[in-house]
């Protein structure tokens, strides 16, 4: 892509949906710069558009746009056609012109069998999967690039100690620091460090979106922040139990959270997280419990996660 060189049908899958938007943010701008004539790209839904719609687009030329970037989001909605699934695979097998297909799969627990054809007939596959450090850094490197955007040495290792190398965390803080230094602008250590300051402290909504998604290692690790940047146990245990009340149909301070965990959680499990609450706050309150621990425990429970082996646990 960025010697301006384009597969026809580039298939993009996998679990990790931010390295997905960053690779078709580079796809867009490197687009941009190899086909200046055409430069925006063409955006189709599965679910909204026929196979013939976007092979049309593919396979057709004109005098204005001879070569095109079309881009197809979610597409597993035609997952449910065998027959849409198999027209779309046999025209994407033979393309024609200089145009570049992308057709993007959102994340599954487990492959949609029913789209293996497609991923067959592309000329190019890419698995977006969690990065290394290395990986990661490399792609701070392209976009600090991109952005005509300097950093002292060691900035990026920084930025990727204080998100844990979480992938989504990166490029959100990647963006805020190269909006604040500016296209062409420079940013030194010390700067860096004051603007990643919020991310070394996490805050208690980060932490409870992390709970209502179910994410225990996620939830986890802001935990941990939260309280290492001197947030009250009490008022953590608090907002988690209001997080579940709300969703049980409760007062909820954060209603957007707990809807997202009642769409996740049947009012069973829901019942038995904040039964679990109950129980570890009166063991803390009653010095029976080391309050991390409790936190810790609790946080497992309404994600759903079972406790790992030679986990602290509270007792109850």
């Amino acid at each position: 892509m960025e010697s301006g060189h384009f597969p026809a049908a580039l298939y993009l899958d996998g679990p990790d949906e931010s390295l997905k938007t960053a690779l078709l943010s580079e796809l867009r701008h490197a687009w941009a710069r190899a086909v200046p004539e055409s430069p925006q790209a063409r955006v189709f839904r599965a679910a909204e558009s026929d196979p013939e719609e976007i092979l049309t687009a593919f396979h057709g030329t004109s005098l204005f746009t001879a070569r095109e970037l079309l881009i197809v989001l979610d597409l597993e909605g035609l997952g449910r056609s065998e027959r849409n699934v198999r027209a779309l695979a046999e025209g994407v097998a033979r393309p024609s012109g200089g145009s570049c297909l992308t057709l993007v799969e959102s994340a599954a627990d487990t492959p949609r069998k029913s789209l293996e054809p497609l991923r067959a007939a592309c000329e190019a596959r890419v698995v977006a999967v969690p990065l290394g450090l290395q990986a990661l850094l490399g792609w701070g490197r392209r976009r600090l690039a991109r952005e005509r955007v300097e950093v002292e040495a060691g900035v990026l290792e920084m930025l990727a100690q204080a998100c844990e190398n979480d992938t989504s965390e990166f490029f959100n803080e990647l963006d805020k620091l190269i909006v604040w230094a500016g296209s062409g602008g420079r940013l030194g250590r010390e700067e860096a460090a004051r603007l990643l300051r919020p991310v070394l402290g996490a805050d208690l909504e980060d932490y409870l979106g992390a709970v209502a998604e179910g994410d225990a290692p996620g939830a986890a690790r802001r935990l941990g922040r939260l309280l290492a940047g001197g947030a009250g146990e009490g008022g953590v245990l608090f907002a988690l139990a209001n997080l579940v009340g709300g969703a049980l149909g409760g007062w909820a301070r954060h209603r957007d959270l707990s809807l997202r965990l009642a769409r996740r959680a049947s009012p069973a499990d829901l019942t038995r997280g904040l039964d679990a609450l109950y129980r570890a706050e009166a063991a803390w309150k009653r010095g029976r419990a080391d309050v991390v621990a409790v936190l810790e425990q609790a946080t497992r429970e309404v994600c759903g996660s079972r406790q790992t082996p030679g986990a602290p646990a509270a007792r109850r």
